[in-house]
């Protein structure tokens, strides 16, 4: 098999095109506006894009209610998720929440 030859820089760059997702910088509660989150509360699922934060509040647009996320690192790493009710706006109780992972995939926005 043929070998490819890059220079150390074209090197960097693709390598940092293909981490530049993986890196998420949050020092605050309002960096997370405007990226899209998959969240799990004590009772249940939701993905959806953070648009703003009222109080305990995260107020979330394209949101929808997993009733079933399927395997979890298919889920997080793949977005295939087994049964999806998208609810359009939604508000989550930040006190509710157990965790948070960043959501790279397009929300979902059929019923499955």
């Amino acid at each position: 098999m043929p070998t490819l030859e890059v220079s150390d820089e074209t090197y960097q760059k693709i390598k940092d095109q293909l981490t530049t997702d993986e890196k998420i910088d949050i020092s605050s509660m309002e960096d997370m506006i405007g990226k899209a989150w998959f969240f799990r509360t004590v009772t249940y699922h939701l993905t959806g894009r953070v648009v703003k934060i009222i109080g305990n509040l995260f107020v979330l647009e394209d949101a929808a209610w997993i009733a079933d996320s399927g395997r979890f690192h298919d889920c997080i790493a793949k977005g295939s998720l087994k049964e999806v009710e998208p609810v359009g706006s939604a508000m989550v109780n930040i006190s509710t929440v157990v965790d948070i992972f960043p959501w790279k995939h397009p929300l979902p926005k059929e019923q499955k």
